[in-house]
């Protein structure tokens, strides 16, 4: 069913703000230091709203959303940060639209925001291999691992907590 013009401006309109939201959280999440964490971790912040994407929009919303931000990276820390952010939010999203499919086992969105958190650390540290032609970078895989569990959780948590409003929003705009 294709949808009337009315209805691609509201949803372009939508994805904008979607997009916004998601570059000002990556934007403040640089200006933040957590204490403890890691060399290279951080919150993930602006992945809660590609998680959105992946379980409200549909994949291919989450898809362009993934390679907006990435784009974004480009302008703001140039092409090795925009090369590992794209290759993160890919295997990110194809992670959690897999687990999303699966006909046998019903995930939560908090099991499916860790294992995507996971999927983005693990794109990001194949990227870096990549980058550096050496497999050294995939002993800090472990610790990505760690940091992903914690911080899938955390963003899962966020995007539940958030969801109210993001339906609101979306609500008017339809």
């Amino acid at each position: 069913m294709q949808m009337n013009r009315q209805a691609r401006t509201k949803r372009i309109c939508f994805m904008g703000l979607l997009f916004a939201t998601a570059v000002v959280l990556s934007y403040l999440e640089g200006m933040v230091t957590v204490p403890g964490l890691p060399l290279g971790i951080k919150l993930g912040l602006s992945n809660i709203v590609t998680m959105y994407c992946v379980f409200f929009l549909g994949a291919g919303s989450a898809y362009t959303l993934a390679t907006l931000k990435a784009l974004s990276v480009l302008l703001m820390r140039g092409p090795t940060g925009a090369f590992l952010s794209l290759l993160g939010g890919l295997v990110s999203v194809t992670i959690m639209v897999l687990l999303l499919r699966m006909k046998k086992i019903r995930f939560s969105y908090l099991v499916i925001s860790v294992f995507g958190a996971i999927g983005h650390n693990l794109g990001q540290i194949l990227g870096e291999t990549m980058l550096t032609r050496t497999v050294w970078t995939l002993y800090y895989f472990p610790i990505l691992v760690l940091s992903g569990l914690g911080m899938g959780m955390v963003t899962g948590f966020v995007l539940k907590t958030v969801l109210p409003a993001i339906e609101k929003l979306d609500a008017r705009l339809h």
